[in-house]
């Protein structure tokens, strides 16, 4: 049983985050207080230094040699159904394959463990829990929101090349209605090879220059030096790190508030997709890490720990990457 000074110590945890977000509301909607050009440089700010030293924050307190393995391996698997089953429903949809992907990826897989996770699951089930829960918040630093990542700049990549490639597109039929069939076979596979190349180059060129991506990394060998030979960062470092990353949630969740008040729906996608989302984070989330425990033979509290993680809501993290992007 969760007892009242659990449920207190949840509750201290989240409310602070939700009083930023709702300040950053009434700063705009009411106080006219940000321009839209500042909410721009607000996100930005949190994209480009908070979350990132956040990660490497994160990343870098995993011990990555005390890993419970199930526990990983029933994380990745939860992912890859996730994405089959969505790509199998974007063949059915006219949303597109890739949209399907990337809103099951951001709000059906990746909860908001680090603001509701670790007290909340170290309240219900103890301190081994939070051993746990933090090793799921560093996967999703260091895997899922870099792929987050790559997703959201290959859609980016694509949309801007659409209209160059369609007018492409339009004058190869046009000057090669008088050549052979197989000559127009080799030329349209020999155009998509070169348009594909193009797009994973530019959207790999970008991720490359992503801090979060370079944050994560950096912080995964400094981790496995840490815990190896007992290597302290410097105190002028650390604090350093810290003077931002402690205010990285914060600021994100100010920037949804920045966002939400901009809009003028406070449900920006809509009802339906609202429902779809909510269907994904609190009924396929969990039901897909049920499977996937089972498949890996994972039980005890590990199993109960990985269960309610699935069902958190949404973390504030890919809002922030899919506005910047």
């Amino acid at each position: 049983m969760i007892s009242t000074a659990d449920v207190y110590h949840v509750v201290a945890a989240t409310v602070p985050l939700y009083f930023a977000m709702i300040l950053a509301y009434f700063s705009v909607r009411w106080w006219k207080l940000f321009t839209p050009d500042q909410c721009a440089g607000i996100n930005k700010f949190v994209a480009k230094f908070s979350i990132p030293l956040l990660s490497f924050q994160v990343v870098s307190s995993i011990n990555p040699y005390k890993m419970n393995l199930k526990l990983i391996l029933a994380d990745f698997l939860q992912k890859l159904l996730a994405l089959l089953a969505l790509t199998a429903l974007a063949r059915i949809s006219s949303r597109g394959r890739l949209n399907w992907v990337i809103t099951g990826l951001s709000l059906s897989t990746l909860p908001n463990t680090l603001i509701l996770g670790i007290p909340l699951l170290k309240a219900m089930y103890g301190a081994e829990a939070e051993v746990l829960i933090s090793q799921i918040v560093g996967l999703q630093s260091l895997i899922w929101y870099n792929l987050l990542l790559f997703l959201f700049e290959l859609n980016a990549t694509k949309e801007a090349t659409v209209a160059p490639s369609s007018e492409t597109a339009g004058d190869q039929e046009s000057l090669q209605e008088s050549q052979y069939k197989e000559g127009e076979e080799v030329q349209s596979r020999t155009t998509r090879k070169v348009k594909a190349m193009l797009i994973l180059w530019t959207v790999g060129r970008k991720l490359m220059g992503n801090p979060n991506f370079h944050a994560t990394m950096v912080a995964l060998i400094w981790a496995s030096i840490h815990f190896r030979w007992g290597v302290k960062l410097p105190d002028i470092v650390d604090k350093s790190i810290a003077i931002l990353s402690t205010g990285g949630l914060g600021m994100a969740m100010f920037s949804l508030g920045l966002f939400m008040a901009s809009l003028p729906s406070i449900i920006a996608c809509g009802i339906r997709m609202a429902a779809v989302a909510m269907a994904m984070k609190f009924i396929a989330g969990p039901a897909l890490m049920v499977v996937a425990s089972f498949a890996v033979r994972m039980e005890g509290t590990v199993l109960r720990v990985a269960i309610v993680q699935a069902a958190l809501p949404p973390g504030i993290v890919p809002f922030v990457f899919a506005k910047r992007v």
